[in-house]
């Protein structure tokens, strides 16, 4: 593929947020191109892919608007359908609450967005990264040759280490930047329930995060852990940790005793919420680039493409002249930032409580099952703030 010397916009990275991105952009009249640097789209799968059901992000995200592809997709992308969501504390005492949901095959849902994007009209070329950004003019290079593009604007969806963001400022200040490592593995031969996601907490196995186990059928599953490097015991790594929780946890361990590891996935989370900045005079950032990720649970899918439509419909509108670039940022903010901020909030206050299990089990006996809902997306009851405040009070 050749591409045109310039396009109205240009976006980089065709994951979820990008490719909603390009599709928006495409469906409102500019021309669009969308560049990734993997060879297939989708792969390698860097998420467990859990997809709430639409209907529950807009109970719980009410000025959301949700794009189209968030609501509907093939039966092909579905691995399997869940109802129910479970949290084991240290002490393995077992809450659970309803949460209807998909675990997807990222490979077939990111290449289902991407084709969406081009259905809709914009061009799109695989295994082309891009190498310098000077204003609106990016250099390429890739299996298609290298070349200098132009655009009016650029949306960069490439990442939490986006090259994109880095080049405008639109970063977090470093001291202020922060991210869990996830390790996970796809298994089969498991002794799980297919219609629960399970979610496992106990500093000895996951520091300053959770362990998961995710159906992805009848006994194949996704089972990893996101931990922070900070939180975590001197030299031991993620892979250790991981290799704990399947060999030693005494409820996951026996389900997990007989898996098969049939492939390996690894991945950066940023979790400490959206730059200052989103948006410039001519670029807009989106996704894990611009850390529109839920703190409390890592979720990312969802808020990637809430904003990834906004961002494409902001920037079809700046093309046309109706509006400046920079309303990208009121508008992402207005359908989900204070959300985004408070999940950031009630992570900072598990962070001193995680280091101790009978901390982490106080907290846990605090919540309830319905309150436990509704911090995954980004809610903090007042009594659970104001018990978690009075834990961390109590263990200085």
């Amino acid at each position: 593929m050749i591409p045109e010397a310039s396009y109205d916009v240009l976006v980089v990275g065709a994951g979820p947020a990008g490719s909603t991105a390009a599709m928006y952009a495409a469906e409102n009249g500019a021309s669009v191109l969308l560049l990734d640097k993997k060879k297939e789209i989708g792969s390698p799968i860097q998420c467990a892919g859990f997809l709430p059901d639409a209907s529950e992000v807009q109970a719980l995200l009410h000025e959301a608007r949700l794009p189209d592809t968030l609501k509907t997709y093939p039966e092909s992308c579905v691995l399997q359908r869940t109802d129910t969501q479970r949290i084991i504390t240290p002490n393995c005492n077992i809450k659970e609450f309803a949460v209807r949901g998909t675990v997807l095959d990222r490979l077939r849902y990111d290449q289902f967005l991407a084709e969406q994007a081009a259905r809709a009209g914009a061009e799109l070329m695989v295994k082309t990264r891009v190498t310098k950004i000077e204003g609106t003019t990016v250099e390429t290079s890739g299996a298609f040759g290298k070349y200098t593009i132009k655009a009016k604007a650029i949306i960069g969806a490439d990442g939490p280490n986006s090259l994109v963001a880095k080049s405008k400022g639109l970063v977090l200040k470093p001291e202020s930047r922060e991210i869990s490592v996830a390790l996970e593995y796809q298994v089969r031969n498991v002794d799980i329930d297919p219609s629960c996601l399970e979610m496992y907490f106990g500093k000895d196995f996951v520091p300053g995060g959770y362990a998961w186990i995710f159906p992805e059928g009848q006994d194949r599953a996704n089972v990893g852990i996101g931990i922070r490097s900070g939180m975590a015991e001197k030299g031991i790594s993620a892979k250790e940790y991981l290799h704990r929780f399947m060999l030693d946890h005494p409820l996951a361990g026996p389900k997990l005793k007989n898996c098969i590891i049939m492939n390996i996935i690894a991945g950066i989370i940023p979790v400490n919420g959206a730059p200052e900045k989103t948006a410039t005079e001519n670029t807009l950032i989106v996704g894990d680039a611009a850390g529109q990720v839920f703190a409390t649970n890592g979720g990312g899918i969802p808020p990637a493409m809430i904003a990834g439509k906004v961002a494409g419909e902001t920037a079809a509108e700046f093309i046309a002249g109706k509006c400046k670039l920079e309303e990208y940022d009121h508008r992402w903010r207005a359908q989900f930032g204070k959300a985004l901020e408070t999940s950031v909030q009630a992570r900072q206050l598990m962070d001193g409580i995680m280091r101790s299990d009978t901390l982490m089990n106080a907290a846990f006996k605090l919540i309830s099952s319905e309150q436990m809902k509704v911090m995954q997306c980004g809610k903090l009851p007042g009594p659970v703030k104001l018990g978690l405040q009075a834990l961390n009070r109590g263990k200085k």
